[in-house]
C-alpha cells in the first residue's frame, strides 16, 4: 500500500501550468511609421505561472526592434534599458536541442513561433501528457479552423484538428 502510494506521489502533476501573452514594446511596426499615432508593437511570449499563481520572471527579445525585456507577469514587462543582447536568453537551437526529434519534426514542418516551441517544451520536461497547444488556426466567417498538438509522451505526439465558432482561442 505505501508503495503505491509513493508512485501515486511522484506521478502527481505539478499545478505549474503555461501560457501564451502578449507583451507591450516602445517600438513600432515599419508600416505603422507613417501614421500620427502609431500604436506600439506588440510581441508574443510564454511565461510558466507556478503553483501560487506567481509568473516565473524570464527575459525576452522583441520580435521587430531585439530590446530585452524582463517579463515579470501576464502581459507585463519593464525594458532593459540600454540592453538589445543577451546571452543568457533562451534560443530556439536551446529548445531544439531539448526536445524528441518527433516534436521537432512537427514543429519544424508547421514553421512553429518560439513561443509554441516553449510550451511543447515545458509540457515534455513535467510530464504533463494529455496537454495540448494550437499548431495553426484559421478563421473563416463565423468558424475557426486548426489544428494542435496533444502530447502523449517523451517522444509522443498526436496532431488533431479542430472547428469551433469565433471567439477567443
Amino acid at each position: 500500500m505505501l508503495l503505491k502510494l509513493r508512485r501515486r506521489l511522484k506521478q502527481k502533476r505539478s499545478d505549474m501550468f503555461g501560457q501564451k501573452h502578449l507583451i507591450k514594446c516602445r517600438c513600432v511596426l515599419p508600416q505603422y511609421k507613417t501614421l500620427k499615432e502609431p500604436p506600439a508593437h506588440k510581441f508574443v511570449v510564454f511565461s510558466i505561472i507556478k503553483d501560487d499563481g506567481d509568473v516565473v520572471v524570464k527575459y525576452s527579445q522583441c520580435n521587430n526592434c531585439g530590446i530585452v525585456h524582463r517579463v515579470t507577469n501576464i502581459c507585463t514587462s519593464e525594458i532593459m534599458a540600454g540592453k538589445d543582447h543577451m546571452n543568457s536568453i533562451i534560443k530556439l537551437d536551446d529548445i531544439r536541442a531539448s526536445l524528441a526529434p518527433t516534436f521537432v519534426n512537427v514543429l519544424e514542418a508547421n514553421s512553429a513561433d518560439f513561443q509554441l516551441w516553449e510550451a511543447i517544451q515545458f509540457i515534455v520536461e513535467n510530464k504533463r501528457w494529455g496537454d495540448f497547444t494550437i499548431l495553426n488556426s484559421e478563421i473563416e466567417g463565423e468558424e475557426v479552423y486548426g489544428k494542435y498538438i496533444r502530447v502523449l509522451g517523451e517522444t509522443l505526439c498526436k496532431i488533431e484538428s479542430f472547428t469551433r465558432t469565433s471567439g477567443i482561442i
